[in-house]
């Protein structure tokens, strides 16, 4: 092979090896913990993966250790779903085995009761319950869902982690089920998080009480309308469905603006708009608020100023369920509301 020839077969090599990388996907390897899922904070800030890679970074990541692993704030998901794409466009075989690593802790964190912790394997305070506070359960079943069923590029995750995502994903299917909140004999929507053992509601955060959670009930009500339908879960979604609909707060919308780069949340009138307090109380099915000192609040503006700006106390995401997911739904499976 002549000296030209070859440096063109070179430069060739060298673009198709260049083409196996993805940039994110590269960062997101280096933060994976060794028990195979990520933090969502590095130190007491946010995981950012703008940011470049330097030794100093690469130390304190190194150092994080297992007890920063967890499904909160869409962590370990996300790194999943980064690496199964990244993987599906580059080829790049470490893509793929880091991301079957993550799956394969979200096979190993999960309860035998089919319900997920927030973190794992950290049990401290609040972090053993079973959390669908922001998702973070059903975050996880949407990862074993697409692994069982091969959808959304997860068709190249190797076969023998399939069987094991189908039974986990059942065993949460049965927990979400036993979770759905039983009042007065009539089942409703879902807390944030439960007892691990009990599976009763419990408080998280001082602001966050034992309650009806509507934000976090409606992505549960999406994820079990995305299976097969059963008489069980035909019940659930009805009835979920059907304490949105009775549950609503009209006349009212919900605005969040920044002002000098701080949100500010607003609740105001408005007679073409209908809103959903996050929190509900358990038995009387008011809206409530929690506050920083723990306590309780029946009034949004009672709050003090720093947790009434600070979190999102009303959800309009039922509205969508109610109009346009559930009626498609019951034509779908050709069921009568």
């Amino acid at each position: 092979m002549t000296s030209k020839l070859l440096l063109i077969f070179t430069l060739a090599s060298l673009s198709s090896f260049a083409q196996t990388k993805d940039t994110l996907a590269e960062k997101v390897l280096l933060y994976q913990l060794p028990i195979g899922g990520w933090g969502k904070q590095l130190g007491s800030k946010a995981v950012d993966y703008t940011l470049p890679i330097t030794k100093e970074l690469l130390t304190k990541i190194k150092a994080s250790g297992d007890d920063h692993a967890t499904i909160d704030n869409n962590a370990t998901s996300r790194e999943i779903t980064i690496l199964i794409n990244a993987f599906n466009a580059t080829q790049n075989p470490a893509y793929l085995k880091s991301a079957e690593k993550g799956i394969a802790y979200l096979l190993k964190m999960q309860y035998a009761n089919g319900g997920y912790p927030q973190y794992y394997p950290n049990s401290a305070i609040y972090r053993k319950q079973i959390t669908y506070n922001d998702n973070a359960m059903i975050n996880a079943l949407a990862i074993l869902h697409n692994v069982a069923e091969g959808r959304n590029g997860f068709n190249v995750v190797d076969s023998k982690l399939k069987e094991p995502s189908k039974s986990a994903v059942a065993k949460g299917i049965d927990c979400i089920l036993k979770t759905q909140y039983l009042q007065n004999g009539e089942l409703t929507i879902w807390g944030d998080q439960y007892n691990e053992v009990t599976l009763k509601p419990e408080k998280a955060r001082a602001f966050e009480p034992a309650s009806l959670a509507s934000a976090e009930s409606v992505s549960i009500v999406k994820f079990l309308m995305m299976q097969p339908t059963t008489p069980a879960i035909e019940k659930a979604v009805n009835a979920a469905v059907q304490w949105f609909k009775s549950n609503k707060i009209e006349g009212y919308s919900y605005e969040v603006v920044k002002q000098n780069n701080k949100a500010v949340r607003t609740l105001m009138q408005d007679q073409n708009s209908v809103v959903w307090s996050r929190f509900y109380d358990l038995e009387s099915n008011k809206p409530i608020f929690g506050d920083r000192d723990g306590s309780i609040k029946y009034d949004y503006t009672q709050l003090s100023e720093e947790r009434r700006n600070g979190y999102s106390w009303f959800v309009d995401s039922p509205k969508k369920l109610i109009e346009k997911d559930y009626p498609k739904w019951l034509a779908k499976n050709q069921l009568a509301e």
